[in-house]
């Protein structure tokens, strides 16, 4: 690919909770997309955005988040499992941003207090990234028993998740550069 721009992968911690848990997790991704040559990662905390919850769609837009979503390549969403389903807050934002998601990929990563590390909260989430436009990658990141893999400073306990974002980063990054491609030098007729 001839673009000299680095990949741009914002991470979306999809949560406004006090105490949340999936905090860690978000910054250790992000972290990880840094420390790659040719990437950049972003952390977006919704907590931060000040929502409006008073309109829909663009009326109800953040124009930095706006800005960097469209500039994204792909996207990491980071998203606790509350009850087997998702964070009201983060489906807003999916809701408000249509055009800035059309074929960029997704990789999704679940937070989870339980055994299971946010699965069903990824099964639910594939529905929507589908409704939104964008690609989900066939990797997730599960952090099962979320309290037991960081410390009460986020410090990562368990050095296996490493390996495992690297994987995920790997196949996301390829549908990015791919994706990326396409965009720039494929008409859509």
């Amino acid at each position: 690919m001839g673009s000299d721009r680095p990949v741009l992968i914002p991470v979306i911690l999809g949560t406004t909770r006090k105490g949340r848990m999936s905090a860690p997790a978000a910054r250790l991704i992000t972290d990880e997309i840094n420390k790659r040559a040719g990437l950049r990662g972003e952390l977006i905390d919704i907590a931060e955005l000040g929502l409006r919850t008073d309109d829909v769609g663009a009326a109800v837009q953040n124009p930095e988040l706006s800005d960097t979503l469209k500039r994204a390549d792909a996207l990491v969403i980071v998203a606790p499992e509350y009850n087997h389903g998702y964070p009201g807050p983060l489906k807003q934002v999916l809701d408000s941003y249509l055009k800035e998601y059309i074929h960029k990929p997704v990789g999704l990563a679940g937070v989870s207090a339980g055994s299971f590390g946010g699965t069903r909260v990824i099964q639910n989430l594939l529905p929507v990234m589908r409704e939104v436009g964008l690609v989900t990658i066939f990797w997730d990141v599960n952090f099962s028993k979320v309290q037991d893999v960081f410390d009460d400073d986020g410090k990562l306990l368990d050095e296996a998740y490493v390996k495992r974002i690297d994987k995920f980063l790997n196949e996301l990054v390829w549908m990015a550069r791919t994706l990326r491609y396409g965009r720039e030098n494929i008409p859509l007729d």
